[in-house]
């Protein structure tokens, strides 16, 4: 798969962008709540984190029933949510089981642990008091070594450089076995040899019309020079709109197709504290024409270095007034020299087999597919090298895949 990555350059300086914002405080937020009596408490929708601080002013809404922020009135009785709290008073919680604590007139609050904050009034039973309460928050924000933004990216980017320097240096094959989450099944035909089991894939006789297309598949993809790489390792039988679909379900990301457009795209998920996940795939080529989409999977980082991900074509024949895909699969583990060009470019899992069941079992659980089964096709591809020169091997069977 001839992965030129001379382009993903820009993109690696997306991993130092988080510094830059590292001193800006949150700005404030200003809410403004109906607290009824009518109800014990009313949930203000509002989550809290450690180290905010809150600022709560109340008064009586205009109209309403006799009651107050700063109620004076006192009461001993025990069906009092606060009993040592003023009857009419607002109190407060931040957390769903949180003990009740008195706000009155005005009060500020520190939160010591993430929560959620509960507006109440201290009343015994219902009643048509209404309280108007203006809540400020001043977000935390979070240091170098606290749980939150800043920390959830130094895991994912310490977890990117494992998985990068597993892909570089070698992995113990059960633990690429254990991270694929493997599916393994007997071949609906053939004697090509059969790995050891993991999930079972129902044994299904296709129709012999079927057969004699899958047959007839190229076995193999090609680069925009005709070089011959990647396997063809399963196909999937439904509509454009239902593959899509089973896809979005199983959470497969479609690739991006322009790599400026993926820069910016890149840099603007990280500005907003999302994770990019589309990072672009180069072209291949099947049926005399590249890719029509390209799907991954990916870590937040990882992606620049590893990702599960596949390439599929529309072909040119229908099954049963279905269309049918054909796609290739593989499983970008780090970088390697390309031996043509002695660009960098991805390395592949030579244990192709692996990524080829990794969509299997991700598609039986998106619950959109009717069945699925393998099959060995006439000349099956077993030991070959990729377009840039990587070697990989394969039992030869492909993945078919019918969509409800």
């Amino acid at each position: 798969m001839p992965n030129s990555i001379r382009w993903i350059s820009p993109v690696l300086v997306l991993l130092n962008l988080p510094a830059l914002g590292q001193n800006n405080s949150p700005a404030p937020s200003e809410l403004l709540f109906t607290v009824s009596g009518a109800q014990i408490w009313t949930d203000t929708g509002t989550d809290l984190s450690a180290g905010d601080s809150l600022s709560l002013t109340a008064g009586a809404k205009p109209d309403s029933g006799t009651c107050g922020g700063a109620a004076t009135n006192s009461s001993s009785s025990d069906k009092l949510p606060l009993g040592e709290a003023p009857l009419g008073a607002l109190i407060a919680r931040t957390s769903v089981d949180g003990a009740p604590m008195l706000v009155g007139g005005s009060r500020d609050l520190l939160v010591d642990s993430s929560g959620h904050l509960f507006l109440g009034i201290n009343e015994a039973g219902k009643s048509d008091c209404s309280l108007v309460v203006k809540v400020k928050i001043a977000h935390a924000q979070p240091s170098a070594d606290q749980s939150g933004p800043r920390a959830g990216m130094k895991d994912q980017l310490s977890s990117a450089a494992k998985v990068w320097l597993q892909g570089q240096f070698g992995k113990p094959q059960t633990s690429s076995t254990e991270s694929s989450n493997a599916v393994r099944s007997s071949a609906t035909t053939g004697t090509a040899p059969v790995p050891s089991s993991g999930l079972k894939l129902p044994g299904v006789i296709l129709d012999a019309e079927l057969c004699k297309y899958i047959d007839d598949l190229p076995r193999r993809v090609h680069d925009h020079l005709g070089n011959p790489g990647d396997m063809v390792n399963f196909v999937i039988v439904g509509s454009q709109d239902r593959a899509q679909a089973t896809l979005d379900a199983a959470n497969w990301h479609l690739a991006d197709v322009d790599s400026k457009e993926a820069g910016l795209k890149a840099i603007m998920n990280t500005y907003q504290k999302k994770d990019y996940l589309e990072m672009p795939m180069s072209h291949l080529y099947l049926f005399d024409r590249m890719q029509d989409f390209g799907y991954e999977q990916a870590q937040a980082f990882a992606v620049v270095a590893s990702r599960h991900h596949f390439r599929m074509w529309k072909t040119p024949f229908t099954w049963n007034g279905e269309t049918v895909f054909a796609g290739a699969g593989t499983h970008d583990i780090g970088f390697e020299r390309d031996v043509r060009s002695g660009h960098l470019t991805h390395k592949i899992d030579p244990e192709v087999d692996l990524e080829r069941e990794n969509i299997a079992q991700s598609l039986q659980k998106s619950g959109k597919v009717k069945n699925m089964t393998y099959y060995l096709p006439a000349n099956p591809v077993q030991d070959a090298k990729n377009a840039s020169g990587g070697g990989y091997h394969s039992d030869g069977r492909l993945l078919v895949i019918f969509l409800q």
